[in-house]
């Protein structure tokens, strides 16, 4: 994953102050892309430990077309439990809580349980409004990946190979419980030879948390689609909008950029599924992962 620290180094390097949507400032360029061969190695950071776990129950939470974040909660999968419990605070009139505080740990963790323990508050209060999955199952009626999937079977030559996280009139909904897409668009391709690449658009990419998992995340939907189509594997192309490093994380950009990466690992899916839509977290192993140790920093929300 040597492209991703040349584009850590140059967001580093060449990157300008800017303000943020979380008062916490960035270093931001804009206009940005990464490409990996994803017959060479599963594109997964050796120079610090990512949460796969995460990553696989994520993806599977999209493709399932769920919102709710109970699903991830029950599989021991936080990564989106700030933005549902930061919305429970403001609803408290706590939304001023200082953010890591002893009290704002013990009454997220509280949150967690009762999510896990509380269909009724989990329906409420676990719910992120029309965001991925909705959008990649059901935007305005239509169900983009069932779709996809036939259009790349009848019509692999086809440029209009789309999925669209970005939906104008559900923007602001989708703002109220969590944040706008920010990969906002995916595009499939076909090549003379059979092999399937895919190309995100993401419209806000924190580079040091978000994109090591999004770039893994992609390359592994990309797996899935190429498996049920029966297509050989292409390229993951990454384009970026505003790519960005957060000031607070500075110091762990400087610990990653010390590194040095080390051979990629493989992904093994079960073959036998040939359905996107039947995939479960039993069907992936990742072999020969040997990274580094993790690099923990704080999520901007």
């Amino acid at each position: 994953m040597k492209a991703y620290l040349d584009l850590l180094q140059d967001v580093y390097d060449n990157g300008v102050g800017k303000d943020d949507r979380t008062g916490t400032g960035t270093r931001s360029v804009f206009g940005r892309q990464l490409r990996c061969n994803l017959s060479e190695g599963f594109p997964l950071l050796t120079t610090k430990k990512v949460f796969l776990r995460g990553i696989i129950h994520e993806l599977l939470w999209f493709v399932r077309g769920d919102t709710n974040i109970k699903y991830l909660v029950d599989n021991n999968v936080g990564i989106w439990n700030e933005w549902p419990f930061q919305n429970y605070l403001n609803a408290q009139d706590l939304g001023n809580l200082e953010k890591h505080s002893c009290e704002w740990e013990e009454r997220l963790d509280a949150f967690v349980i009762r999510i896990q323990k509380d269909q009724d508050f989990a329906a409420k209060w676990g719910e992120l409004g029309p965001v991925y999955g909705k959008q990649w199952r059901n935007f305005s009626g239509i169900d983009q990946l069932d779709w996809v999937i036939n259009e790349i079977k009848q019509n692999p030559t086809s440029r209009r190979l789309i999925v669209s996280a970005w939906n104008p009139a559900e923007i602001e909904e989708m703002a109220k419980a969590g944040l706008p897409p920010c990969h906002t668009l995916f595009q499939f391709y076909v090549s003379h030879d059979n092999k399937l690449s895919c190309q995100l658009y993401q419209r806000s990419a924190d580079l040091f948390l978000g994109v090591p998992f999004n770039i893994a995340s992609y390359a592994l939907l990309t797996m899935m689609v190429a498996q049920v189509c029966d297509l050989e594997l292409g390229d993951f192309v990454h384009t970026y909008g505003d790519v960005h490093i957060y000031n607070n994380h500075e110091n762990q950009v400087l610990e990653q950029l010390s590194r040095a990466p080390k051979s990629l690992p493989t992904m093994s899916i079960n073959p036998n599924v040939k359905s996107l839509f039947d995939f479960t977290f039993e069907d992936f192993e990742l072999l020969n992962y040997q990274p580094e140790s993790a690099i923990k920093a704080p999520v901007a929300v």
